[in-house]
């Protein structure tokens, strides 16, 4: 596979300028192929440093526009970050403000992610909504209104949302569908929260369970991630960290279906096989059609590798 620019005769000028991908099919592939940490993850474990008191280390982290997007948002708020080549640190010590500049937040929708942690440990949070004004409210609501279920006092004004607490208090709270992003933003404000908050009909996919992993490491009480509630026993301060970021399992399944429809042997490391089971059934059920010829898929411990051939 190729990236190249289009040069047919026929077009315009600017079609011309539009690269475009060219494919040669039939052909095997062989060898191994690094999986990135996951970049869902990975932003919101970026917001999850602000809980923390003392830097926090991040390795495996991606090289995308999205994370040094993050980071400097991140920047904007005080806190200092230092990149060298897949490990990241993040030092929150020191948080200088507590309002993201719009400019920033608005081409980056995970931004969001900082008003819970952000709240929680400074008692305030000012955050432009992601993608602006012409989205409008209703994406965030479902997390405007378990933070006021936590007692954070929260409006929206012009465009940014304005949420204030001395300290958030426990709550019980019931979403009305199993939102990923409010999952993940009501787990890190309810980390530093006063008594225990319940999450019922949560989110319940690896990036969520990975959040929990990083917070408890940080000192957080969080149980039941991966589950459709869960509950967390909120502490008064959480410490630095070191921490691998989870392997990105939509990169590893679309090499696996690479591997797949060329017939071909391929090696993949890190992998989870636990995030992987949807796409291995497919494959495994797209496999019994066929006529039988050597196959193989070997899945190890976590971080480890996987060997696929078919």
């Amino acid at each position: 596979m190729t990236l190249s620019q289009s040069l047919p005769n026929d077009t315009t000028s600017l079609q011309e300028e539009k690269p475009v991908l060219q494919i040669w099919g039939r052909s095997s592939l062989k060898g191994h192929v690094h999986i990135s940490g996951a970049k869902n993850s990975a932003l919101v474990l970026m917001t999850g440093a602000l809980l923390a008191s003392d830097a926090c280390q991040f390795r495996n982290v991606p090289a995308l526009a999205d994370i040094s997007g993050m980071g400097q948002i991140l920047s904007a708020l005080g806190v200092k970050t230092s990149v060298d080549r897949d490990t990241l640190t993040i030092d929150a010590s020191h948080i200088t403000k507590t309002e993201a500049p719009y400019e920033l937040v608005s081409q980056l929708r995970a931004s969001f992610f900082a008003l819970g942690p952000l709240l929680a440990r400074t008692g305030s949070a000012k955050m432009p909504l992601p993608g602006g004004c012409a989205i409008g409210a209703r994406p965030v609501e479902i997390h405007v209104r378990g933070l006021q279920q936590m007692g954070a006092e929260v409006y929206i004004e012009h465009g940014i949302v304005h949420a204030f607490a001395k300290r958030l208090k426990g709550a019980h709270i019931y979403l009305d569908y199993p939102s990923v992003g409010a999952t993940e933003t009501l787990m890190m404000a309810a980390a530093l929260a006063d008594g225990e908050t319940i999450i019922e009909n949560a989110a319940q996919e690896p990036e969520v369970i990975d959040l929990a992993n990083f917070c408890n490491a940080m000192g957080a009480q969080i149980h039941g991630a991966g589950t459709n509630t869960i509950a967390i026993e909120g502490v008064t301060k959480m410490h630095g960290v070191e921490y691998s970021i989870i392997p990105d399992r939509i990169e590893a399944g679309t090499f696996l279906m690479a591997g797949a429809i060329t017939q071909s042997e391929i090696t993949l490391s890190p992998v989870i096989p636990e995030h992987l089971t949807a796409v291995i059934a497919k494959l495994k059920k797209w496999r019994a059609g066929r006529p039988r010829r050597s196959r193989c898929f070997e899945s190890h411990s976590r971080f480890n590798s996987s060997r696929y051939r078919y």
